[in-house]
């Protein structure tokens, strides 16, 4: 008898094939002596559309609301269906005893499965493969010690909990927003409170007034003193007087050092990556959006196998982790990394509470190398910098700390005190690691207590307080992280939950989310910075209040924890949402609200002849039709990687036919052909080839059409 093994995507079950000796290749499966190796391509599927319980729901109207099915179905996605019957087939055949679900080790991993045995109508025994990389080791650990399917039935409750709610309340609150204005408007427990955020900081800084600081500096013999205020310590006040005051007192005056002080201090390494710090620093370092880290990690963890799994919450090892680090190590003694591993791998490891908790490890722990060599040379500039990355970090927390002496100097002048500080770094430690990216501060000369200072230098100093600064990818993600501080009421328990349940979204699908409120032209960029659209500013003044406050997905996230530990009853928790759907319809539907566009252009659309809407989004300017059943569009302008030869930014490509041009925001501008010709003269750009795909893609992409309600509903409803 044989075992199925199911992956979730088509490369990971290649990598489980071959290690289990899997060669006979089939259309979608491989087979050997005692393992079937099948797989999904992510879903397979899904909760069935509103029109499959009843014909009438295929006409959105608000009479037919609310919908509530008493059991939600589940259907065959239509566009991989060849590939569930294939994964059915295997499952019903004689000589399979046993089922092995090796997807993605996570709630939605386990969901993916789960549903395809549902729907095959599967009866036989289930094991569970959880591992965290797929490298030939891991895999081969993971199936010596797979685990009873049972141990994982509350999870899987817990994922269809998720997905029945996110169902029941996002397409009854899209439908109800939808009908109503005539518009399409979608909200939910996670997008709705992201975008909310979005507008209490564009809020602050509408209403943010500047106001002056004033401070005072000294200089002499090298060093370059700050004043204190003497009852704050402050180094700058609000009001001009004193330190005009300060300035008078100590002008022409003698100084003398009245405190030195030396401290030996250290500093440590920033915690491992989990997916949201590493998709924050890549967003400020290359300017990456989550989305695309994401998808660089995917590759790198599924492709090269030389990074552990990307989608987790934590930023700490487990003990058992600790006994492979030597040999990670000597996997990535290449390139640039193998001065820093040889020193590392003289020594025993040292285990120690900064990068290993086990209390702070749920279902993955941090992203580390894998056990894996890389081969550098077959990595994208974009793997290699994200590679890069993890690696450093790895190694940095791996390292002793920085130790370095910290001067501090204490002056009186004329009865004003001023001090000035200074670091010697002793021993590099970790800070070795990024040797290339860091500075070093220049030492403060040696001086005693007492020593006086003639002719002092002072310098007055003054600015403006500056508004908070708008969101970008980088702080949007560490909001929705921690999003406490944008909570109605400061209740400490829901503070308490949202930490808990790692704020709003998970590391897994708030990539998704920020680029969905793009997508459905809620956000545009200018820059790096976000901007709200119009759209999304009366959606806003449009939904209901409790669907934009973050403690809503704190509450719900806390009972999906508590169904997955076995604490709470799915049913119950799904009775709640039922009666909450209810109630937020009722909201909408009497609500008093209006809906205008205000981004309707002249242009009629060539398709039913209604005004379109002018709308940008990540790729650029586009035309959308305004009649939500139509969603005709024109592709106005795409942001493209063709860099401007002047100020070296992103240009846009915009026009159509032989009468496409780049445009840069400096003011450059040249033809197709004359771009072309300047880059072929420097021997590298865009070709011909990627032109021509890129066009195909345009004219693909005119074709599909982003308004129309049911696709944006059930595919696009961000929750």
């Amino acid at each position: 008898m044989k075992s199925l093994v199911i992956a979730e995507k088509p490369s990971v079950a290649r990598d489980i094939a071959r290690v289990l000796h899997c060669t006979k290749k089939e259309k979608t499966y491989l087979e050997g002596k005692d393992y079937v190796v099948t797989w999904g391509l992510g879903h397979l599927v899904t909760l069935a559309d509103p029109e499959d319980y009843n014909k009438k729901y295929k006409e959105w109207r608000l009479e037919d609301l609310p919908m509530m099915p008493e059991h939600l179905k589940l259907n065959i996605i239509r566009q991989t269906s060849h590939q569930f019957n294939g994964v059915k087939t295997c499952i019903h055949r004689n000589d399979i005893n046993q089922i092995i679900i090796a997807t993605d080790a996570g709630r939605e991993g386990e969901l993916v499965a789960r549903w395809i045995l549902v729907k095959a109508g599967n009866k036989k025994p289930i094991k569970r493969l959880w591992i965290s990389s797929v490298t030939d080791k891991a895999i081969k650990q993971g199936f010596a010690s797979l685990k009873d399917g049972r141990e994982y039935e509350n999870l899987y409750r817990a994922a269809v909990a998720r997905a029945e709610a996110d169902w029941l309340v996002g397409i009854n609150a899209t439908r109800a927003l939808t009908c109503k204005y005539n518009a399409q408007l979608s909200c939910g427990r996670v997008q709705t409170p992201t975008l909310a955020m979005i507008a209490a900081r564009e809020e602050e800084i509408r209403r943010f007034v500047p106001k002056p600081y004033y401070g005072l500096t000294a200089s002499g013999d090298g060093i370059r003193f700050v004043w204190q205020e003497k009852k704050s310590h402050s180094t700058t006040v609000m009001e001009k007087e004193k330190r005009e005051k300060a300035y008078e007192a100590a002008l022409h005056q003698e100084g003398i050092l009245t405190n030195v002080q030396h401290k030996q201090k250290k500093s440590y390494a920033e915690p491992l990556y989990d997916l949201t710090e590493l998709q924050r620093e890549a967003n400020q370092r290359y300017g990456y959006s989550a989305k695309e880290t994401l998808n660089i990690m995917q590759r790198l963890y599924e492709q090269h196998k030389v990074l552990t799994y990307p989608r987790t919450d934590s930023r700490y090892l487990t003990d058992d982790i600790v006994e492979t680090i030597p040999e990670r190590l000597r996997a990535i003694s290449v390139g640039p990394y193998k001065a820093y591993t040889a020193s590392l791998l003289k020594t025993k490891i040292k285990a120690n509470g900064s990068f290993v908790n086990n209390q702070k490890v749920s279902d993955h722990h941090a992203i580390i190398p894998t056990e894996q060599t890389p081969v550098l040379s077959a990595f994208s500039m974009e793997e290699r910098k994200i590679y890069d990355l993890v690696v450093r970090r790895f190694l940095a927390v791996l390292y002793p700390p920085c130790e370095y002496e910290q001067t501090t100097y204490e002056m009186e002048v004329g009865g004003e005190y001023f001090s000035a500080q200074g670091n010697v770094i002793s021993k590099n430690g970790y800070r070795e690691i990024y040797t290339e990216n860091s500075s070093e501060e220049k030492p403060l000369p040696k001086l005693e207590k007492g020593h006086r200072f003639g002719n002092l230098l002072l310098n007055r100093t003054e600015g403006k307080t500056t508004p908070p600064s708008r969101f970008n990818e980088a702080a949007l993600l560490k909001a929705m992280e921690n999003p406490v501080k944008y909570m109605e009421k400061k209740d400490n328990e829901a503070a308490k939950t949202l930490k808990e349940t790692g704020g709003l979204g998970t590391v897994a699908t708030r990539a998704d989310i920020i680029d969905k409120l793009f997508s459905n032209f809620f956000l545009e960029k200018k820059g790096n910075d976000i901007y709200l659209t119009g759209k999304a500013r009366q959606l806003l003044s449009l939904v209901p209040e409790d669907l934009k406050k973050p403690e809503l997905t704190a509450s719900w996230e806390q009972k999906l924890s508590s169904i997955a530990k076995g604490r709470l009853k799915q049913n119950q928790f799904m009775e709640e949402i039922r009666t909450y759907t209810k109630h937020l319809l009722g909201e909408i539907i009497e609500s008093e609200g209006k809906f205008r566009h205000d981004n309707l252009t002249n242009t009629p659309c060539p398709i039913c002849g209604k005004k379109m809407l002018s709308v940008t989004n990540k790729q650029g300017k586009l035309l959308v039709c305004q009649d939500r059943s139509c969603g005709h569009r024109i592709r106005l302008s795409r942001v493209t990687n063709a860099r401007c030869p002047q100020c070296h930014k992103k240009m846009e490509l915009i026009g159509t036919g032989e009468k496409q041009r780049f445009v840069c925001v400096c003011g450059h501008k040249e033809s197709m052909e004359a771009f072309e010709n300047r880059r072929k003269k420097e021997g590298a750009g865009v070709s011909k080839k990627d032109v021509s795909n890129y066009m195909k893609k345009q004219q693909k992409e005119a074709k599909e059409p982003v308004n129309n309600a049911m696709a944006e509903a059930l595919a696009k409803l961000g929750l």
